[in-house]
């Protein structure tokens, strides 16, 4: 039932249209922009998922520790970009996330809980201050940062319901795979192919 409801997750993350993030077509407003910004957005899914998958790869206390750290510091981001105070490079800082955290799990980097979190909390400034810039325009500011919050959690999720296969035989090589597609979208983000 688990690796079902894991896969089903999956599968409706993976559908989600394409690139659609960072178009600057209309006003944000509300709860349902701000929900579905990350999830169409693959720059911010892939990072997301990753954060999640490698947080279950890494096991207790990092499964849970990885996904709270990056929306606490993802808030931070965002502060940052409502108030203006400029982030340099902060698409490529994006696009990073997703190959870095992809080839974490890919290559089953096992990196202390600190170095994790650090990592994490560094990726989520970026993502945060993307989607700050653009709360001064939405309709309801509020709801659309709840919105995104409550998209960022699930996204994390369902990294960490992908990632608990790691516990199934084969697993481990299955979510592996995951990361290194992950990262392979990073980097097609990265440079400009995406």
């Amino acid at each position: 039932m688990k690796k079902t409801l894991s896969l089903s997750i999956l599968l409706v993350i993976c559908a989600a249209t394409p690139g659609l993030a960072h178009t600057g077509l209309g006003p944000e407003g509300g709860f349902t922009s701000g929900f579905f910004h990350p999830i169409f957005g693959w720059d911010h899914v892939i990072a997301m998922i990753a954060v999640g998958l490698w947080g279950a790869f890494l096991g207790a206390p990092a499964i849970w520790v990885l996904p709270v750290v990056f929306p606490l510091v993802m808030a931070f981001g965002g502060a940052l970009g409502v108030m203006g105070v400029p982030v340099p490079a902060v698409e490529t800082g994006i696009a990073l996330s997703g190959v870095i955290l992809g080839l974490a799990v890919a290559f089953a980097v096992r990196a202390p809980l600190w170095i994790a979190g650090i990592l994490v909390a560094v990726f989520a400034v970026f993502h945060g201050h993307a989607h700050g810039t653009e709360l001064p325009e939405a309709a309801n500011p509020f709801a659309y940062a709840a919105g995104f919050v409550i998209a960022t959690g699930l996204l994390h999720l369902a990294g960490i319901g992908f990632g608990l296969l790691v516990r199934a035989p084969g697993g481990q090589w299955l979510v592996r795979a995951g990361g290194g597609v992950i990262a392979c979208i990073g980097a097609a983000f990265l440079f400009g192919y995406a």
